[in-house]
């Protein structure tokens, strides 16, 4: 069935649209299974996404006709088709009339993406209008705030070397708070990795203060603050909470540098919203774990990474993983720089629309995977500025010296990238960031050709 005369309209005019302010866009790639026409596809896909359904039913009013969803841009050639959905269309909140995420993705990903006549579709970009901006959480704590706990400037407070304990999985309450320790005595910043919570070999309630004590050592050592990102994932409401308050129980005077991670993406927005909602002083970790089942570029159905991002912020997330950039081991492009910009600015350019943030909060780029002190500068010099999150798993516990020999390479990785030294006189200073050369041979034969003449007996 055709329904092209009700669900699609391409005299609306995009910018019309977005000065309008009533609508959410979405822009997709999307192609028709081989014997559909394009628009006939695309009405279906959009009347799937809205009011309609693949026959004319007697219920149908013309106030329904006035939400439907509507295609009002296409290109078959690019399989560029442009869907507005009235903001009225989308479930509120009962309690308080916010709007929540479930609800878009229920429509803009929903049953649409298995219809029988659409062979994929992909959404590139989605653009909020103001009122819906102002009808989501958004962060409520940024990096700022981790700064300040740092005793840095709020604004540019730069570059926080972390990392992930390693092994994943496996260690027992002792070894696990031992490798947090010797991390801390040159780093900032330590997560749990995701799949790391209350295995009964490490138990949350023996290994959490031991993490603590850690902590407390390498700040008397130190004289400086630390952080631990710790993970509350759980598939029950209670059980997150019950984690949650056991966390700010245990570290009591020093909560302020605990954040909660959560794995948004298989967790859903539920889990992101009740974290953001029930914990606004704690930093809201995001990550993203099993994004790439739709997200990768080989992905032809979902949304990309950019989308998951920008979706991250809107429900809350003070942090988000934004991969590499094609610095590390995962699968990412110099171009993603553009999701850090998303998440870090007020306005920024997305691959389609331009969005304004009106004020909201930032979310953090978190950067994991693969990094070392080695691939950093290149980073800092795509990125821009160094103002992130680094985790470094391998590069911190992968130093040939110490685990605080690497989280203190990380740092002074960044703090030659900022002063613009070449790297290899920079190590001739700096003896930690020297020995990175020699813990990690392969980037360095790769990304400093001749380095062990050039440095010598510092190598």
């Amino acid at each position: 069935m055709d329904q092209s005369n009700r669900y699609a309209d391409l005299s609306l005019k995009e910018a019309d649209l977005i000065a309008g302010g009533k609508h959410v866009l979405v822009a997709y790639k999307m192609k028709p299974k081989a014997g559909h026409g394009y628009l006939e596809a695309a009405a279906h896909f959009a009347a799937e996404s809205s009011t309609g359904t693949n026959v004319e039913v007697s219920t149908t009013d013309d106030f329904t006709k006035g939400v439907d969803a509507l295609v009002y841009y296409i290109d078959e050639a690019t399989e560029d088709m442009r869907i507005a959905y009235p903001m009225d269309l989308f479930d509120r909140n009962i309690t308080d009339g916010r709007m929540m995420m479930v609800s878009i993705l229920t429509l803009v990903i929903g049953n649409n993406q298995g219809m029988g006549d659409i062979q994929h579709a992909k959404i590139h970009d989605i653009y909020f209008p103001e009122r819906a901006i102002q009808l989501f959480d958004g962060p409520s704590k940024d990096i700022s705030d981790m700064w300040r706990v740092l005793g840095r400037p709020i604004k540019d407070g730069g570059y926080i070397a972390g990392t992930i304990i390693k092994p994943k999985l496996g260690l027992r309450p002792e070894p696990f708070a031992a490798a947090a320790y010797q991390f801390w005595l040159g780093g900032d910043f330590i997560k749990n990795d995701e799949p790391q919570g209350n295995q009964v070999f490490c138990p949350l309630k023996k290994v959490l203060p031991l993490v603590y004590d850690a902590m407390k050592r390498a700040q008397d050592e130190t004289g400086e603050a630390k952080l631990f990102s710790m993970n509350i994932t759980a598939d029950d409401h209670y059980e997150m909470l019950a984690r949650a308050d056991f966390a700010l129980e245990t570290f009591g005077p020093d909560a302020d540098k605990l954040a909660f991670l959560v794995d948004g993406f298989v967790g859903g927005p539920g889990m992101i919203t009740t974290a953001r909602r029930q914990y606004p002083g704690q930093y809201l970790h995001y990550h993203r774990a099993g994004h790439g089942m739709i997200t990768s570029p080989s992905a032809k159905r979902g949304y990309t990474a950019f989308v998951l991002a920008k979706i991250a912020r809107l429900q809350g997330a003070s942090g988000i993983h934004v991969g590499t950039m094609g610095y590390g081991k995962m699968e990412g492009e110099n171009s993603d720089k553009n999701i850090a910009y998303m998440i870090e600015r007020d306005e920024a350019q997305g691959p389609v629309y331009y969005q304004k943030w009106y004020g909201m909060k930032p979310t953090t780029p978190i950067i994991s995977g693969g990094m070392n002190a080695l691939r950093l500068p290149g980073f800092f010099e795509n990125l821009g500025h160094g103002n992130v999150i680094n985790t470094s798993g391998g590069g911190s516990y992968g130093h040939i010296d110490s685990p605080a020999a690497g989280a203190i390479s990380l740092r002074q990785s960044y703090e030659c990238w900022k002063s613009g030294a070449d790297p290899i006189e920079f190590a001739k200073e700096h003896k930690e960031f020297a020995r990175a050369f020699a813990s990690f041979p392969g980037d360095a034969d790769k990304l400093y050709p001749g380095w062990r003449e050039k440095l010598g007996s510092h190598k």
